[in-house]
């Protein structure tokens, strides 16, 4: 079988792939770099085409973008079990992929604003802008602690991981890690989430292959 490759820009994304490719127990190629001038490198760009965005996944012939694609790509080729992710059809499959959509259509949309206001706008009042544009950070905090409480676990399904971790971590960590919008109160079951993602065998090692560092 062809080498499966990851794409993987530092300080990004990639991590969420990585990771699954390890809890998965697969074979992978990374082909990383850092950011040029806060963007990837042309060479990564000139290899994947589209929109030069990443991770990016090559299974043999099969290239696929988008973390959250890329993530449910992965479960349904690799995870036989379905440990990661039920099977097409079970009403849970759809509860674990709400998380896997809301980790990029909500938490990282909303806090991605306040971080493209302190690049992108040169006058005005930018901290007032922020904390009007928190109050969404704020609500899908909440709304993370509050579901998370309902879990018997560490994750949030329970002590054993799915593909929502993977996804929700890395939005998290990145929403922590660059303040937005979480400045007002603190988020000690978010944090102690993210840490216990990180503690995992197959993150730490996802880590160390990759050379990640957010």
């Amino acid at each position: 079988m062809p080498p499966i490759i990851v794409y993987f820009l530092g300080a990004s994304r990639s991590i969420r792939i990585a990771w699954l490719l390890e809890e998965l127990g697969l074979e992978y190629e990374v082909r990383g770099a850092e950011r040029e001038g806060n963007k990837a490198p042309q060479w990564m760009k000139d290899e994947v085409g589209g929109l030069g965005k990443f991770p990016v996944l090559k299974d043999g012939e099969v290239l696929v973008t988008e973390s959250g694609c890329i993530a449910e790509y992965l479960c349904d080729k690799y995870d036989s079990a379905h440990r990661l992710l039920p099977a097409i059809g079970d009403p849970e499959r759809y509860r674990i992929l709400q998380w896997v959509h809301a980790a990029e259509a909500t938490f990282m949309l909303h806090s991605l604003a306040i971080l493209y206001t302190r690049w992108n706008q040169p006058d005005g009042d930018v901290k007032a802008t922020e904390k009007n544009l928190a109050m969404n950070v704020e609500k899908d905090l909440a709304f993370f602690q509050s579901e998370l409480s309902k879990t018997p676990g560490k994750f949030l399904f329970g002590d054993d991981l799915c593909v929502a971790d993977a996804m929700m971590e890395f939005s998290l960590d990145f929403i922590l890690t660059r303040e937005l919008g979480v400045k007002a109160q603190e988020w000690p079951e978010v944090e102690q989430y993210v840490r216990g993602c990180q503690e995992t065998g197959t993150w730490a090692k996802a880590r160390e292959r990759t050379g990640y560092k957010l």
